[in-house]
């Protein structure tokens, strides 16, 4: 392939600077395409790359500040040409809602808002896998606490967000699960207090862990993907609902590329996405999940397996054909931080035996973090995970202390 970033100067501007912005860093990087990172205080894993070359502070704000922030980076910079890059649900949305105004200087990577709106609002996906006819768990959303009292609801069930526009206990934890009415009418009440009550889903438990668990991924061009992989999320941390992988390895799955294939073609998809299905050994169906409309954690395994992502994506942005390709099964991805408690809970729930463990370690290996050619992100991230562990601390205490004398000037007036 030939190297277009050394080339003509064009670069990318990641927004976010957690593993998932470290993979596109290292994938553009090494390709000799310059990579600048916007991040907060506590987002800073790329930045810590060789192949980040600058970092630059994420403004708080409204959308249109930042959007508006954006250009004004394009304008003092000279970053005319460059390709934005989200890294999570709300970059992607934010990008997407403002694609017009931000394509007068940069190449936006996520398509058009009436196509993203579809991934972003968990809502609207499963009303387009009933379109498409496509295999979805049992879903009830904009539902009353009356609605609740009386549905014929298939428990267990969880309660997860529609959307996770705002930081709270409920998109933290991801979902939360219900054995039974009175917990779900429980759980219900309080979700209510965190999200509006039609963002609340809830959402029959599909039985299984990670073996259970499959994604599509994809390159796509007007709905058709020009590179496709397939893996199985074999374990996650936390292992019932993990807030990521911690050990994925790619597999044929020719089941869930039809239904993929299909909802994407539906909306004309461009772009990258992780398409999630989970196997229900009930009846026997691959059911989905979720459409993340950007890169994914592991998404440096897909490098590995012989689809470099957000490479492919960058060549196509710049106006260049991408060959047909097919990622190799068989590699696997692990993040040792996290996959070693996983898999502890694992062995002690009798759901995996040690020499089973030892043994998916083995060759074709992709570790999350380290790399020879790029060492300080492996090497510094638990620092950081206890930098910022400390800082939340600090920060609670502070908010704990400030409330506290608010209460006590109130009860003095």
């Amino acid at each position: 392939m030939r190297t277009l970033g050394g080339a003509n100067g064009l670069g990318a501007l990641v927004l976010g600077g957690s593993i998932r912005g470290l993979s596109i860093a290292r994938s553009l990087g090494r390709h000799g395409v310059p990579v600048w990172v916007t991040t907060t205080r506590n987002d800073r894993l790329a930045t810590f790359s060789r192949y980040t070359q600058r970092t630059l502070p994420w403004i708080r704000g409204s959308q249109g500040e930042q959007a508006a922030y954006l250009l004004g980076l394009a304008r003092k910079h000279h970053l005319d040409g460059w390709a934005l890059f989200p890294t999570d649900d709300e970059s992607a949305a934010f990008l997407s809602r403002f694609r017009g105004e931000l394509a007068a200087r940069f190449r936006v990577t996520t398509p058009d808002w009436d196509v993203l709106r579809w991934a972003y609002d968990k809502r609207l996906t499963y009303q387009l896998a009933a379109k498409e006819s496509i295999d979805h768990p049992w879903t009830l959303y904009q539902a009353t606490e009356a609605d609740l009292e009386t549905v014929d609801a298939p428990f267990p069930v969880i309660l997860k967000p529609a959307i996770k526009a705002n930081a709270n206990r409920l998109t933290a934890d991801k979902a939360w699960l219900a054995d039974n009415r009175e917990r779900l009418l429980a759980r219900y009440r309080e979700a209510r207090t965190l999200v509006p009550p039609d963002l609340i889903l809830v959402q029959e438990m599909i039985p299984g862990g990670g073996e259970a668990q499959f994604s599509f991924t994809a390159l796509c061009f007007q709905g058709r993907p020009v590179a496709s992989l397939t893996a199985r999320r074999t374990r996650q941390y936390p292992i019932d609902f993990g807030h990521g992988s911690s050990f994925v390895e790619t597999v044929e799955v020719p089941e869930i590329e039809e239904p993929a294939r299909r909802i994407l073609a539906a909306i004309d998809y461009a772009g990258l996405v992780e398409l999630e299905f989970k196997y229900d050994c009930r009846d026997r169906r691959y059911k989905l999940l979720d459409f993340n409309p950007r890169v994914w954690t592991w998404v440096s395994l897909c490098d590995r397996a012989g689809v470099d992502y957000p490479y492919l994506l960058w060549r196509m942005m710049l106006g260049d054909r991408v060959s047909a390709v097919r990622g190799r099964p068989g590699v696997r991805w692990v993040r040792m931080i996290t996959d070693v408690p996983a898999a502890l809970q694992e062995i002690l729930r009798g759901r995996l035996g040690v020499a089973a463990y030892v043994r998916s370690l083995r060759s074709m290996l992709e570790f999350a973090l380290s790399a020879a050619d790029d060492p300080w992100p492996g090497l510094l991230d638990v620092p950081i995970r206890v930098h910022n562990l400390i800082v939340r601390i600090l920060d609670h205490g502070k908010n704990l202390a400030k409330g506290a004398r608010e209460a006590c000037v109130r009860g003095r007036s």
